[in-house]
């Protein structure tokens, strides 16, 4: 059996569905489960249960049973749900963590701490570092359904997001097959793309035009404050505003793993048009 934590996220989600049709058995966690599924659409193999990262105590119930766990950056003590995980058995961990981990360790010091819990563990473990995420675009969902116009910072510099469904796939292969203990995964998508392209991709699915407005860093500043912690708001304009070469850069590791190149942007706002239609 294998728990996913985060199991209601863009990967958690994904990677559920993508376990469980390889006929795993899933424990999801989340800290607000999806509501009971229809009786007319079960999910065969599928348990839900409630559990909070930040209350490892809490996670025995949830890890009973368990050899395979998909651990989120969440909460303040690693040790404590990775000591949970070790008492219930898991003998495998494999960690979302972020590129910034790598390229800014500093700015992302919650992410590099959960690292070096996990790779100090005892567990086997697989680190995995995306990039940008695709779905980020979610948040122009509203301007592209009400005016057809999207307003982001930093228009005409590309960065390799990539598509979520790619990053759940990794991750099902590090906790379902050999040959990913020690690994740590940079994960991005197939090429640089800049928002400015972004949004033309999201028009050219639509088959209607988007227009782009450019912010002002100060303008992009101000909205991520609303839902971002400072320290990390200001982590992100960086990375967007002035990426390093290692955040600009193609990884290989998707292809290395998947034996496919990585979806294109084009590629996911296509198969998630109803967002924004």
């Amino acid at each position: 059996m294998i728990v996913v934590t985060g199991a209601t996220g863009n990967v958690g989600g994904e990677l559920v569905r993508v376990l469980a049709s390889a006929g795993e058995r899933v424990t999801a966690v989340s800290r607000r489960p999806a509501s009971p599924q229809d009786p007319a659409r079960p999910e065969p193999g599928v348990t839900r249960r409630r559990g909070d990262l930040a209350e490892p105590a809490g996670l025995g119930g949830a890890l009973a049973g368990a050899k395979a766990l998909f651990l989120l950056v969440a909460g303040d003590d690693p040790r404590g749900v990775l000591g949970a995980a070790e008492a219930a058995g898991v003998e495998r961990v494999v960690l979302l963590s972020s590129q910034g981990a790598g390229t800014r360790p500093r700015a992302y010091a919650h992410a590099a701490a959960f690292e070096t819990a996990v790779r100090g563990s005892g567990l086997d473990w697989t680190i995995l570092r995306p990039g940008g995420f695709a779905s980020n675009a979610y948040a122009w969902a509203e301007g592209v359904r009400t005016r057809r116009a999207v307003a982001a910072p930093f228009g005409d510099v590309a960065l390799p997001v990539i598509d979520p469904s790619d990053i759940a796939e990794v991750a099902a292969a590090a906790l379902r097959e050999a040959g990913h203990v020690g690994r740590t995964y940079e994960l991005t998508g197939p090429a640089a793309v800049t928002p400015r392209e972004r949004a033309a991709m999201i028009g050219e699915a639509l088959g209607e035009p988007v227009a782009f407005t450019e912010q002002t860093r100060a303008q992009a500043r101000a909205q991520m404050l609303a839902f971002m912690p400072e320290p990390v708001v200001d982590a992100t304009l960086a990375i967007l505003g002035e990426p390093s070469a290692a955040e600009r850069a193609v990884s290989p590791d998707v292809a290395a793993v998947l034996g496919r190149e990585p979806r294109a942007f084009a590629d996911w706002a296509a198969r998630n048009l109803a967002a924004f239609r």
